[in-house]
């Protein structure tokens, strides 16, 4: 179901060309003298040499590494699956969790410089992945994704409602990188979740779990005679609506948000067989 889901997402998506802009005036909190504020060597630079077919996942351990926010035991559950974009422009980030803390949001997650050690102590995954010299404040400005950290991804697309027991969210990123050696790599970092006051929850590390060689079905062109999908698609953020007053059941969020997408049959197929392959 999860498959079907995000490959419609995918190929609706592909079907229109939306440019990606930051016309509008940031808020002044992030505004200096000479702009929107950034990292001190420049903007985020667009990774376009993914490597195709590159899958990394991250999933987190059984207990939290907070324990006063499970004090029934549990833990996030769920995992992030980070897949190279087929065209080689970023990275396509994939979030499936669920059973999330019952309070302590907006919460955040990033991804951290370093992995994390064997004892499960966030603490040592050190400060967000942030290779152009960003602070953390002011706040990121999720109009201009650029000027942002690296590693900020709840940042750039939306930090995650408090009371939400289930989050899933797709969305590209153009900043991050499978290219192993360069500093917006992650692969061999982690990612961590967070209180809406910076404690950190949980933190799981990022391990490769495909090099390249998805074995894919056909493409759309052999299926149906068709021509292949192109252009540039974005994935519009959108937001469950809570449950209605009086409901037992906690709420769900999606999202579908990020950069542009080059979405070929060849990428659309590739995209979904990535995460079909990992669920």
């Amino acid at each position: 179901m999860r498959t079907s889901t995000l490959l419609s997402m995918v190929v609706a998506a592909s079907s229109q060309a939306v440019a990606q802009t930051s016309s509008a005036a940031p808020p002044s909190s992030t505004t200096t003298d000479n702009g929107p504020y950034t990292g001190t060597l420049g903007n985020a630079t667009i990774v376009r040499n993914n490597p195709p077919g590159v899958v990394y996942r991250a999933e987190f351990p059984k207990d939290p590494f907070f324990k006063s926010a499970y004090p029934d035991g549990g833990n996030i559950e769920g995992s992030v699956i980070a897949v190279a974009n087929p065209n080689g422009v970023g990275v396509i980030f994939s979030i499936n969790w669920q059973n999330l803390p019952k309070a302590g949001g907006p919460f955040m997650y990033h991804l951290h410089v370093a992995p994390v050690p064997e004892n499960g102590n966030c603490t040592a995954t050190l400060a967000h992945l942030d290779p152009f010299l960003r602070p953390e404040q002011p706040i990121c400005d999720s109009a201009l994704p650029e000027t942002c950290q690296v590693g900020d991804l709840s940042g750039k697309y939306g930090e995650i409602p408090d009371g939400t027991e289930s989050f899933h969210s797709d969305y590209v990123d153009l900043y991050a990188s499978t290219v192993e050696g360069i500093g917006a790599f992650f692969g061999n970092r982690s990612i961590v979740f967070h209180y809406a006051n910076k404690t950190r929850v949980s933190c799981a590390n990022f391990v490769k779990v495909a090099d390249g060689e998805l074995k894919l079905g056909p493409t759309h062109d052999s299926c149906s005679g068709g021509p292949a999908p192109s252009g540039t698609a974005v994935l519009n953020t959108t937001v469950a609506a809570p449950k209605p007053t009086g409901s037992t059941a906690p709420p769900t969020v999606t999202t579908a948000a990020g950069a542009s997408l080059k979405a070929g049959a060849a990428g659309v197929v590739a995209f979904a067989a990535a995460i079909a392959f990992l669920l």
